[in-house]
């Protein structure tokens, strides 16, 4: 058995989930605003009393490791660092975007490359390239979206858009044949623990007292306008 307990918070979404191997044990999400630093918590314990299991019980521990929003990565990063040290469990990190794609993949029976996109305001998203065997095309990067994104690639690849922040790509390309958009995904626990198994299997794990979120971006704090 090799349960793992998975921390999703790159986006506004807050998600947890169970896993034995590639099995979903259970899973929670919750699509409230700012949830993460007052619910987090709440759903893993909720989530154990309803399996009727303690954190001992855990293999390990896995996180998605970003990019996405600063605040939420650290929380769910600072959540998972610190049940780890407690419970001297290994620590498993798995990046959001293939997380995200190894989701959509899942139901990729046409075998199309896949770009999953996070929004990063304005125009700007983080996203990534991978094909069906989820090998990385593209690596993780922040874009500027235009007319001229992906441009190459669809030429000759049919290519499934999706995230948080493929919507603003979408009129971007509005009749491109190979452009297929899939609405209403965002990031899940479960994804994360499926591929942190296999980082379990090889005891491919991170050093508790040193890792940090990928931000891909420095943090920049905005300093609010005075009242007139």
């Amino acid at each position: 058995m090799a349960l793992i307990l998975s921390i999703e918070t790159s986006t506004t979404v807050c998600s947890i989930a169970i896993t034995d191997g590639n099995d979903v044990v259970a899973t929670q999400k919750l699509f409230l605003e700012k949830s993460h630093s007052n619910l987090l918590t709440v759903i893993i314990q909720d989530t154990l009393k309803q399996c009727g299991l303690e954190l001992g019980s855990f293999s390990a521990i896995a996180v998605s490791e970003g990019p996405g929003s600063y605040t939420g990565l650290r929380i769910g990063v600072s959540t998972a660092k610190g049940i780890c040290y407690a419970l001297d469990k290994p620590l498993i990190a798995i990046p959001t975007l293939a997380a995200l794609a190894h989701e959509v993949n899942t139901r990729n029976t046409e075998k199309f490359h896949l770009a999953p996109m996070l929004d990063a305001r304005r125009m700007e998203v983080y996203t990534a390239l991978f094909d069906s065997d989820l090998n990385t095309i593209q690596e993780v990067a922040p874009m500027i979206l235009d007319e001229q994104s992906f441009l190459e690639t669809l030429r000759e690849k049919t290519v499934l858009f999706f995230g948080g922040g493929s919507n603003k790509f979408e009129p971007l390309v509005e009749g491109g044949a190979n452009a297929r958009f899939i609405n209403d995904i965002t990031p899940s626990a479960w994804a994360v623990g499926q591929l942190a198994y296999q980082k379990c299997l090889s005891e491919s794990f991170e050093d508790v007292a040193y890792f940090e979120p990928f931000y891909l971006k420095a943090f920049r704090a905005t300093v609010p306008k005075p009242l007139l």
